[in-house]
């Protein structure tokens, strides 16, 4: 027996089951399910770090979408704060890194 006790995709069950082998899996209640997103969070931005792969990238992003759902927010309301914020304060496009600033 192998024990994770971690977040996982919700057809991970099913592909488990599919393999032969049989998974113990419990659902979250809301208290639960936030930490547990915040640590899946932490997981994939260190498997983004290690791998720098758009693969990963994509995992961080699916968990930012459930954040952002688990938050009441539409990905589509997060994706107009962004914007907002970025016509404000700019992207990061220009590569642009602050060294100092004299007071």
């Amino acid at each position: 027996m192998i024990v994770y006790n971690k977040l996982i995709r919700d057809k991970i069950p099913k592909i488990i089951e599919q393999s032969g082998k049989q998974a113990v899996i419990e659902t979250l209640d809301d208290s639960r399910y936030e930490i547990t997103l915040k640590e899946k969070l932490q997981e994939e931005l260190k498997e983004f770090y290690e791998d720098d792969s758009l693969t990963e990238l994509a995992d961080l992003v699916e968990v930012i979408h459930a954040i952002v759902l688990h938050k009441g927010c539409s990905i589509e309301r997060f994706e107009n704060i962004r914007m907002e914020k970025r016509e404000k304060r700019g992207g990061f496009d220009e590569k642009l890194f602050l060294v100092s600033v004299d007071e």
